[in-house]
């Protein structure tokens, strides 16, 4: 892990694909530290939020490796239930709306995960808005629908089997954060995400918007 990107006592690390660490004195927040992401994402959190049940942002070993609690959405609640006992006792339940004291304040947002085919089941979905240090930080999990004001840092699923680089691009424009970190970033090859990051530059750079991409386990540069 990279030891660039402090800013004051904040420190905000990419993990794979969708979870992201952040830390602000001595408050620990993780979200989504699914399947593809690092265990180490978990060590040493003060508490972890869930945004869907999807494998990718839910996993019950990643759950189990950390002793911290677990803030999430019925749906997930559940699952966790179902799969193991012992992480299921550490789980709160909340609701869109909500609104969290973990050290930072986090608010609960949203309520359904995108359309992946109408032939499929819609899953429950709920993203997370946070303030950190006079940021204001939102990751949406899996959906474009919620237009969250005066947010400063958004975490952006630039791809998935749900959606198409002109949605993401007309939703990162509709919320309107300076800045926009790429997220949900697996499913395509580097040559893929390269292409994606041309396109989001210039897409968002015409709105004074940035764009970019950060490897696993690095850190974010909050200067």
């Amino acid at each position: 892990m990279s030891g660039a990107g402090h800013h004051g006592l904040m420190r905000i690390t990419k993990f794979g694909h969708a979870c992201v660490r952040i830390e602000s004195g001595d408050t620990v927040l993780v979200i989504d530290p699914g399947s593809w992401s690092e265990v180490e994402s978990v060590h040493g959190a003060s508490a972890v939020l869930v945004t869907h049940e999807h494998p990718d942002h839910l996993s019950i070993d990643n759950l189990a490796a950390a002793d911290a609690p677990v803030y999430t959405i019925g749906a997930v609640a559940e699952a966790i239930a179902s799969a193991s006992s012992d992480v299921a006792e550490r789980v709160t339940t909340v609701v869109p709306g909500d609104q969290l004291d973990l050290g930072l304040p986090v608010r609960v947002v949203g309520e359904k995960h995108a359309v992946i085919h109408p032939d499929l089941p819609r899953f429950d979905n709920s993203g997370f808005l946070l303030e950190a240090e006079g940021r204001r930080i939102f990751h949406p999990g899996d959906a474009l629908s919620e237009v969250i004001e005066d947010v400063d840092l958004q975490f952006l699923p630039v791809h998935a089997p749900w959606s198409k680089y002109s949605e993401v691009l007309d939703y990162a424009r509709a919320v309107g954060a300076a800045r926009n970190v790429a997220i949900h970033d697996m499913l395509l090859s580097d040559k893929g995400l390269a292409l994606l990051e041309r396109m989001f530059e210039q897409g968002l750079g015409e709105r004074e918007q940035s764009y970019q991409r950060v490897a696993a386990g690095q850190d974010l540069d909050l200067g």
